[in-house]
Parts: structure tokens; sequence; C-alpha cells
């Protein structure tokens, strides 16, 4: 019967130390003296430090010695069961071990994960709260701002219209009158001088705060005295605020036409109008005019006041073409001359860009005694004039009717002008078109296109486009 060992048991320290089990000290001599255990280094040292370490004291409390992995047991392993061969403990230790770790590993890395997770998912969330609170705060600010600011400008605003701007409707009565083509500016400045609004700048806040503005009619006015702008601004759109005390004269009128204007206007008898234009030292009219008042009454508007008369307000438009004529530098001695070659170009043009052509085809013919037209004019307009229409196409009728203003019968100028001309008139006389023309003639008279020819045969071949557009419209070409 054989000697049992002297150690059949192996202590807790022997299970953990990944030794194998021994049952005899020779064994145990015999694995110590073959293989060395590499001692582990205590804590707190480094590696070259543990190498120092006795190698045949046994480690201390927080030593770790250097152990391969698969010699590593745990608590589960040791039972009551029967003890498995040296050999298969060896296998059945190191199996178990990598179980172990591999389940460890595993368990280990997906926490690691899901939490590094969770903690990027908590660092987003409070990211996105503090841009959100940020966005928020940068709202409010702005409202805050925005608000602030409306007040303040309102403040201004009504602080600044109390103070230029009359608060109530008016009282009172006045007469203003607006000029044809007057802005905002100038209508505004009016009021302010017949002390109808307080200031310009509240009148011209209101004009171009209001589309209909821009309809406003020049002529006279009934209006309150201290109106804020929004009420003079009303009365001003209203006809019925409207005096109908204003002579308009336009481009191209004629004498006749004017005197039925003062008549109508005035509410004189025709005769004292009559009696005023015979009246030529009362009335200004130049001596270079020879007695006749055609050609010299300034177009525009004119208010009639309750003391004027037809010689005080038929002065001021002589008044005006003598001005007019001093300004652009016309001579005494040439006045009548231009205003008689303007007329015509009024009576026969109203396009701007064709005048100063018109123009060089007066001068040209007038020049070509001895040529094809032989000094003489030609010209619609004066030939209806002569026969007292305003408007048109001559018949042949107009044509051979023998008066001073057929230029188609007489060469030269007409005795006097055919109309009040215009300024851009007068200056395309003072500047006509450089140009060899002889002819002209208007083609299309809802365009006013107009041809313009050097030579008779030129001229016939565009006179022939007016022949067919006259017969496509007969209404338009008809004399009136």
């Amino acid at each position: 019967m054989s000697t049992p060992p002297a150690y059949p048991f192996r202590s807790r320290r022997e299970i953990h130390s990944g030794e194998p089990k021994v049952y005899s000290d020779a064994h145990l001599e015999e694995q110590v003296s073959t293989t060395e255990p590499t001692p582990a280094p205590e804590r707190g040292k480094q590696p070259e430090e543990a190498e120092a370490l006795d190698p045949d004291k046994t480690p201390v409390r927080g030593t770790r010695l250097t152990r391969q992995p698969s010699d590593v047991l745990t608590f589960g392993e040791v039972t009551d069961a029967p003890q498995p061969s040296h050999g298969q403990g060896r296998r059945h230790r190191r199996s178990a071990g990598a179980k172990l770790r591999d389940g460890a590993s595993e368990t280990t890395g997906m926490r690691s994960r899901r939490l590094a997770a969770e903690r990027r998912a908590a660092r987003k969330r409070k990211r996105l709260a503090r841009i959100r609170s940020f966005l928020v705060l940068f709202l409010v600010l702005g409202l805050v701002s925005g608000a602030g600011y409306l007040a303040y400008t309102q403040l201004v605003s009504s602080s600044a219209t109390s103070s230029d701007d009359f608060p109530g409707p008016g009282s009172g009565s006045v007469e203003v009158t607006i000029d044809e083509e007057a802005t905002g500016r100038q209508i505004g400045q009016t009021l302010v001088d017949a002390g109808v609004v307080k200031s310009v700048g509240a009148f011209v806040r209101q004009f171009e705060t209001n589309r209909a503005a821009m309809s406003i009619r020049p002529g006279t006015y009934r209006l309150k005295l201290q109106m804020s702008a929004s009420a003079a601004l009303a009365a001003l759109l209203d006809e019925t605020n409207r005096v109908d005390s204003t002579i308009t004269i336009g481009s191209g009128q004629t004498l006749s036409e004017v005197k039925a204007r003062i008549v109508s206007i005035m509410g004189v008898a025709e005769s004292e109008v009559d009696a005023a234009f015979d009246d030529t030292e009362a009335i200004g009219l130049p001596s270079e005019a020879g007695g006749n008042a055609e050609g010299w009454l300034l177009p525009g508007s004119y208010e009639v006041s309750e003391d004027d008369t037809p010689t005080t307000v038929i002065a001021r438009m002589v008044a005006g073409t003598v001005q007019e004529l001093d300004r652009l530098g016309v001579a005494p001695s040439d006045r009548e001359t231009v205003l008689i070659k303007a007329s015509i170009v009024d009576g026969e043009m109203n396009i701007d860009k064709y005048m100063p052509m018109v123009a060089r085809v007066i001068d040209n013919r007038l020049a070509d005694t001895e040529g094809e037209t032989k000094g003489v004019l030609g010209m619609d307009s004066t030939v209806l004039y002569g026969v007292g229409k305003t408007s048109g196409v001559p018949d042949q009728a107009d044509l051979d009717n023998d008066n001073p203003y057929n230029t188609r019968l007489h060469a030269g100028l007409p005795p006097t002008p055919i109309g009040q001309p215009s300024e851009k008139a007068i200056k395309a006389v003072l500047n006509p078109a450089e140009g060899t023309w002889l002819y002209f003639v208007t083609v299309n008279l809802d365009t006013g296109e107009t041809l313009f020819a050097s030579t008779l045969e030129e001229q016939e071949q565009n006179r022939q486009k007016f022949v067919e557009y006259c017969a496509a419209n007969p209404k338009v070409c008809s004399a009136s």
C-alpha cells in the first residue's frame, strides 16, 4: 500500500496561482528548478523594478504574477466533485478560462459601446437644448427690439406730424390756383403760401402715399384755411371744390378759339372781348405784330380773379410771349417771322422729333424761288386756317380758295401766324435740322408717321402711301 502524498490538498493561494497540482516535494523542486516564474511588479512599481524582486519569495499582497491567460482559474471551478486528472484538468481549465474571457469581453464591449452611445446622445441633447435656448432668446430679443423701434418711429412720426401739420379740417375760405404740370411739392408750396396747410413736408407725405394725387387738375379751388394735409389733398381731388375760373390756351389754338374761351369763363360779351383786342396799347401788343394779336398769346393757364377784365387777362398773355421771345434771344424785328414759322410747324406737326425737320423744309422752300417749289410753301395748315378750319385735310374747294393764307397759291409766308405757337416749335425754327428736304407728307394720321423727300418724284411715291391710308380711313382724312 503506497504512502499518501505529504500534501494531498492544495491551498486557496495555490489554486489561484494557476500552478499544477502536485503530491510531492520532489515534483515541486523539479518544477521550480526547471521553470523559474517571472515575478510581477509590485503595485506602483515599473516592470524594471519588479525584476529585482526575489523569485523565491511568495508574492506579497498587491503583487501581480505574470501568468499565461490559459492558466487562470476561477472559484467556480473549485467544487466537491472529483478533480480531473492532471492533463484533463489543465485542458478543462484552459477551455473554461477561454469561455469566461470571451463572454466577459463580449459583455464588456457591448456595454461600453452602449454607454458611449448614450453619452453621445446626452451631449447631443444638451447641445440642441443650448441651440434652442439661444434661438428663442434671439427671437425674443428681436421681437422686443422691433417693437421698441416701431414704438419709437411711431412716436417720432406722430410728434413730427403734430408739429408740421394742422390737426383739423380747417375753417374759413380761400381760393387757390394750381398751375398746369405742377408737382406735389409745388402744390404743397402753393397751399402753404395761401395758409391752407402748415408745411410742404406734411402735404408731400400725403401726396406720395395717394396714387389718385396725380390726377389733380390745374385750376382754381375753393379751400379752407389751416386744413390738415390729408384734408387738403382730399379737397383738391373733389371736383366740387374746383372753381371754373381758369382760361387755358393750348398750343396751336387760334385767336377765335381764345376769344370764345374768354367769353365763356369771364361771362362777358363777345364785343367786350373784341374791344379789348383792338386796344393794342392797353394789352401791350408790340408794333411788329401789325395790330393783330394772333400768335402773340402765350399758351398756358390763366387764373381769372374777380378784379380781372378781358384787357388785363389778354395783357398777361401778350406779356408772356414777349418774355419768352426775349429769353430765347429773338430780336424784336424777327419776332413776327419767327412766330409765323413756328405756328406753321405746330399746325403741321405735333411730334417733337419731326419739328426741326419741318422747320428746315419751310426754310428750304422759301429759299427755292428758282427751283421746283418756286418759293411756295404749299402747307395744308395755312390753307385750312384761311377757310376757317382747324383740323383735317383740305379738300379741293379749300385748295382753290384764294385767300392770303393759301400758301398753295401764294408764295412766301402768310401775313400772320395761324395759331399760338409752342415753345418747342419756336426752338425748332431757331434751330432747324440739317437737310435738303423740300417735301414731307404724313402717311399715317393715327401714328403721325411722316416721310421727307428732296425731289418731287420721291414725294409722289410717299404721297401714294397717304392716299392708300385715306382710302382705308376715310373718316380720319375728311376735313372738319
